[in-house]
């Protein structure tokens, strides 16, 4: 993806995109409505909700190059763009209400984004749905239900089917592929049936029935290995195979793709990197220069990690490519920490490549029991998370036990519960950075910790259980809202106040 948050424009982007297609492409004006409780009414346009958004309508993918320019091109396009912050009643701080309007039709769609670049849409046209983006959906509106859902039921292969009542009715229909156009034309005959909206995925691993996997708790995983002796990365791998229903060389190949995007990315950065509308230059090629000077105190090994989480941030503040891991606010912590390390010892890529896949299972727990959303949990919930990921990864590069693994990823999220989410100048930089540079050097002393053999005392599953706890007791101005800490102090107001004056030219040149 681009831009600074994935909360916001990741997952933004694909919730446009739903929205593209609910319109069946055909959009005039949109009223967008956020909630003045939540974070997005603060931060909507300086963190890229408004870019992500309008390159969803536009139907671009996440890493299009044009993002930066969004607003421009839908401009272009002629779609006229309302922005209202209002009392929507919003339960959640992600929320995104749209009305959308073109010659033919208006629909309305609710969706809130739920972290990492996951949303969920949880309205349209005013009945309540539950829509990730991991199926093919089919809504075939009707006058009544009674002969159309009984047709489908018999005659369509889904997934699950649903019927629901709003401002209009529709049956939902979610599979692994759009039901045959001849189908279709058959549904189109039948005088209840008013018109068909098809809505195509937008994660990359779908859904499907009576999904299972093999286990989603520590507690779970444990008792899974005990008679199989496996590591943590192949245990991952079992895990992603059941999941996404796909080869375990499958698995692997899709994370090496992954961990050669992030190097690259880290590799760009140390090249220096532009951009106008940013708080911080080029910090990596600093302290690149200070380590050649031999001018640092600590091993090569540390001020490695330092330099390379610092080259990822900064490439994702200048609109480069970058893989959100877990977010995109905290995506230099969990590669610095593991390509530097590997760089560091000499390992080959397919370790990296294990290392990623350890951690990702660590992501598995803290998604499904927790939150990767700082404005949900703090920034613990980006930078602790992306700490604990990494120390698992770093404990079996090392050659740990799973236990070892486990008991590092506990003591790396226990140094951070409570950690605030205040970005200085409402932009996603500082103290983004230091929090990343901190979460990646806190992953390596648990590791360590870890492989020493000191207690962790609190199992996994309690700790990621009492992150969600401590979150909920976060004041939501400590959210990720520009409402409090660093975000309301005098220079960070000022340095906002200078980068919003910047002309949108500016950004375009640079």
């Amino acid at each position: 993806m681009r831009g600074p948050s994935s909360s916001h424009c990741a997952a933004s982007l694909r919730i446009g995109r739903l929205c593209r297609d609910l319109m069946d492409d055909r959009m005039s004006n949109i009223l967008i409505e956020f909630d003045p409780k939540g974070s997005l009414a603060t931060t909507h346009k300086s963190q890229g909700s408004d870019m992500g958004l309008f390159g969803g309508f536009l139907g671009w993918e996440a890493y299009d190059e044009r993002l930066p320019e969004s607003a421009r091109f839908i401009d272009t396009a002629g779609i006229g763009i309302d922005i209202k912050i209002l009392d929507i009643g919003a339960d959640h701080p992600n929320t995104y209400k749209l009305t959308l309007n073109s010659a033919e039709e208006t629909r309305r769609l609710t969706a809130i984004s739920t972290g990492g670049g996951m949303i969920e849409v949880i309205e349209i046209d005013g009945a309540s749905v539950s829509m990730n983006g991991d199926f093919y959906e089919t809504l075939v509106y009707c006058k009544q239900a009674d002969k159309v859902l009984p047709f489908l039921e018999t005659s369509c292969k889904y997934d699950e089917i649903t019927l629901h009542t709003g401002d209009q009715t529709f049956i939902e229909i979610k599979s692994q592929e759009f039901p045959d156009e001849q189908l279709c034309q058959e549904l189109l005959t039948i005088d209840e049936v008013l018109f068909i909206k098809k809505l195509s995925p937008v994660l990359p691993i779908k859904s499907r029935k009576d999904l299972e996997v093999p286990f989603i708790t520590c507690e779970g995983l444990f008792a899974y290995n005990e008679d199989k002796d496996l590591e943590l990365w192949e245990l991952a791998v079992a895990y992603e195979s059941a999941r996404g229903n796909i080869s375990n060389n499958e698995v692997f190949e899709k994370m090496r793709a992954i961990v050669r995007i992030m190097d690259n990315s880290i590799q760009s950065g140390l090249k220096g990197t532009q951009y106008a509308d940013r708080i911080l230059g080029s910090q990596s090629v600093l302290l690149k220069e200070q380590m050649d000077n031999n001018r640092l105190i600590g091993g090569d090994a540390n001020n490695t990690i330092i330099m390379y989480v610092s080259a990822m941030m900064e490439v994702k503040s200048s609109m480069g490519v970058i893989v959100a891991a877990p977010t995109a606010g905290s995506c230099g912590a969990l590669p610095g920490a593991i390509i530097g390390t590997a760089k560091s010892m000499g390992l080959p890529e397919d370790e990296v490549v294990k290392g990623m896949l350890t951690a990702g299972l660590i992501g598995v727990f803290i998604t499904a029991h927790a939150t990767f959303a700082a404005e949900v949990g703090g920034c613990m919930a980006e930078c602790g998370s992306g700490s604990g990921m990494a120390a698992a990864a770093l404990t079996g590069m090392a050659g740990g036990t799973v236990r070892q693994a486990i008991g590092a990823t506990s003591l790396a999220l226990q140094n951070t519960l409570g950690l605030i989410c205040d970005p200085i100048g409402n932009r996603v930089e500082a103290p983004c950075l230091g929090r990343n540079v901190m979460a990646a050097t806190n992953a390596v002393s648990c590791a360590n910790m870890a492989l020493s053999g000191y207690d962790h005392l609190i199992p996994l599953d309690e700790v990621i259980e009492t992150m969600q706890a401590v979150g909920n007791e976060i004041h939501h101005t400590l959210r990720c809202t520009n409402l409090g800490g660093l975000s309301i102090t005098k220079a960070a107001k000022e340095i906002e106040e200078r980068l919003n004056e910047l002309p949108q030219s500016f950004f375009k040149s640079c």
